[in-house]
């Protein structure tokens, strides 16, 4: 059942901070770089071009590049090229450019996300404050803004209270999980966030939207990462063992929705893990390392539910356990996900997955990682993706 036709061969992520007033372009340039010389590739070899969201203009710094002028600034001469606006998402791109490469459109597709998010945005320039920058309301916004639900940090607390109702977690639990990411940041170089967070430390923060607080939520920063994705015959001169993408899911059977679901204890990456898991022999018990969208911490243990790690409603056990932290079985955001690491929409996440399967993750190594589970999206968009290193 396995799909042989598309890899992996090459990440790169650019030294990222906040308000580093670079363009993204440099940003840009550096991470394809440094993808290239991992993957043993030239930009010769690039004939294929894929981003989320491609460019807009609908909140600061949140995607200011699009696949024309990156093809300009590159240099590049592709065969094809695609921006996902919808859809799966984060994880859109790199699902698009897998099903290029195996129908034969391309052989080695840059897939990018850049953002300056940190430099750009302002009390007067943010999307999720009234009447800042350019805040386009329309669609399921629409429903959202008359009750003050600007950002999504309104959406996902909903989403948390209604969980924590319903099974008893409490923010001791949610504490786990971004301690549990920090711990891992301090084994890294490039994350943002370097120093040591601790239960107190986070009970002690100012709360953002009941029950979510500061360290419940991710780090906007300026930056760029990369992931190539090639067709398996031309992953084979590549300087790295390919990444085979063994399987992926994106299904949706519910309405586009954050408010309005059925069950608000579950998101779309219920759908989406079961779309991935019909598509490959593995199981979730094959896993060494897991990826899973941390825009907010509650959406950890939603995505450990969705993919079948625990049972619907047993994921604060399962953390209490620790599983997903430094030494657990299943390591979630070895590189600190986005709650320390800095919000790279998913891309960042994917980067340390690679690098964990390419044994290049130094001090955080996780010992002899050959499979990775990874889930992109938060809400009722959601894109789940498994990884391979034969």
């Amino acid at each position: 059942m396995a799909m042989a036709k598309a890899t992996i061969t090459g990440t790169g992520m650019s030294d990222i901070g906040r308000n580093t007033h670079r363009p993204a372009m440099h940003h840009l340039a550096e991470a394809t770089e440094r993808a290239l010389a991992r993957a043993g590739l030239t930009l010769a070899d690039i004939d294929g071009l894929c981003t989320y969201p491609g460019k807009a203009d609908n909140s600061p710094g949140m995607s200011p590049l699009g696949t024309g002028e990156v093809r300009g600034a590159l240099g590049l001469q592709t065969r094809w090229h695609c921006a996902v606006p919808d859809g799966p998402a984060q994880m859109a791109p790199i699902m698009v450019a897998a099903m290029a490469v195996m129908t034969g459109q391309a052989r080695h597709v840059l897939c990018f996300r850049a953002l300056t998010e940190s430099s750009s945005q302002g009390v007067g320039r943010r999307a999720s404050v009234a009447g800042a920058g350019k805040a386009q309301i329309g669609g399921w916004l629409s429903w959202l803004v008359p009750v003050g639900a600007m950002s999504a940090a309104n959406w996902a607390g909903w989403m948390a209270t209604r969980y924590f109702h319903e099974f008893g977690m409490t923010r001791d639990h949610l504490g786990m999980v971004a301690t549990g990411q920090r711990a891992f940041a301090l084994a890294n170089p490039a994350a943002v966030m370097r120093k040591p967070l601790t239960l107190e430390d986070y009970h002690a923060a100012r709360m953002i939207s009941d029950p979510l607080g500061l360290f419940d939520c991710d780090v906007p920063i300026d930056g760029a990462a990369v992931v190539i994705v090639s067709a398996a015959d031309a992953a084979a001169d590549c300087r790295l063992p390919p990444l085979r993408i063994e399987a992926m899911g994106s299904a949706l059977r519910s309405s586009e929705s954050w408010d309005q679901r059925p069950d608000l204890t579950t998101m779309g990456a219920h759908d989406a893990a079961a779309d991935l898991w019909a598509r490959t022999d593995f199981k979730p018990g094959n896993a060494d390392v897991l990826a899973l969208y941390d825009g907010f911490s509650i959406f950890v243990p939603l995505w450990l539910e969705a993919l079948g790690f625990c049972g619907h409603g047993e994921a604060k056990d399962f953390i209490t356990a620790g599983n997903i932290g430094p030494g657990g079985r299943f390591p979630v955001n070895t590189g600190g996900g986005q709650l320390s690491g800095g919000r790279l929409h998913g891309f960042g996440l994917l980067h340390e997955a690679c690098l964990q399967l390419w044994g290049e993750a130094d001090g955080r190594q996780v010992a002899d990682a050959r499979t990775a589970v990874c889930g992109m999206g938060g809400g009722f968009i959601a894109g789940a993706m498994l990884l391979n290193r034969d």
